[in-house]
């Protein structure tokens, strides 16, 4: 069992203490609490990604693997504060491993709770294009494999959404609310004490599952294996 309650008190006492006087002091903590079951876990949750796709990898490493940094890039941010007080880690397509907007599974875990993500987060223009022409040729399953996705608790994650339907698109296509879409990544809270339960592992790769029509749709689109 990778996670404790503990981690959530630390990142708890982060928020209330997110500067790196109090962080060099609790380093110690942060690795024992967060950084190495952290990847314990990914190392645990690389074993059932394959039942999901082979394609997706878990990469267990502090730096350039599933594991995001726990410092901010504060350069060209107005908020300053140093730290992130959540852990998070991405699962990336074994052909674009270093492009955090291809296709990809995201983990999110914060004291107020606990939710994930499937799909693409502000894709390159090629393969934004490239995603809006596949639902084109295809809107009627891509509807439908949405209102099933839907069913099982996802929803579109954030409104990044044109107001007008994108230039050399049908304005009145059936799939428009779809193409005016900037971003197809989808998410889905999960109960927060479920990631303390020795199977959590296997039941967040089951979780991940019920986005694979999403995930493998789009990935096609692109021209990449699921």
């Amino acid at each position: 069992m990778p996670f404790h309650k503990s981690m959530l008190t630390f990142l708890s006492d982060l928020e209330q203490n997110n500067n790196r006087e109090w962080f060099k002091a609790n380093k110690k903590r942060y690795e024992a609490e967060l950084k190495e079951p952290a990847l314990a876990f990914i190392r645990e949750f690389s074993r059932h990604l394959p039942t999901v796709s082979p394609h997706i990898e878990a990469v267990a490493k502090a730096q350039g693997g599933s594991l995001f940094r726990i410092y901010r890039d504060t350069r060209f941010s107005n908020d300053k504060t140093p730290y992130k007080t959540h852990l998070s880690m991405n699962f990336r397509h074994e052909r674009t491993s270093k492009d955090v907007h291809a296709p990809g599974f995201y983990f999110h875990i914060e004291p107020g709770g606990v939710f994930i993500g499937a799909g693409m987060w502000g894709p390159d223009i090629d393969m934004l294009k490239r995603m809006r022409d596949a639902i084109v040729a295809d809107h009627t399953g891509f509807s439908a494999m949405w209102e099933e996705t839907q069913s099982m608790g996802w929803s579109w994650f954030g409104d990044n959404v044109l107001k007008r339907g994108p230039k050399g698109y049908d304005p009145e296509h059936p799939a428009i609310e779809f193409l005016k879409r900037k971003s197809f990544a989808a998410t889905r809270s999960l109960e927060p004490d479920t990631i303390f339960d020795d199977g959590f592992a296997r039941h967040l790769a089951d979780v991940y599952a019920e986005a694979s029509p999403l995930m493998a749709f789009e990935c096609e689109a692109i021209g990449l294996a699921y």
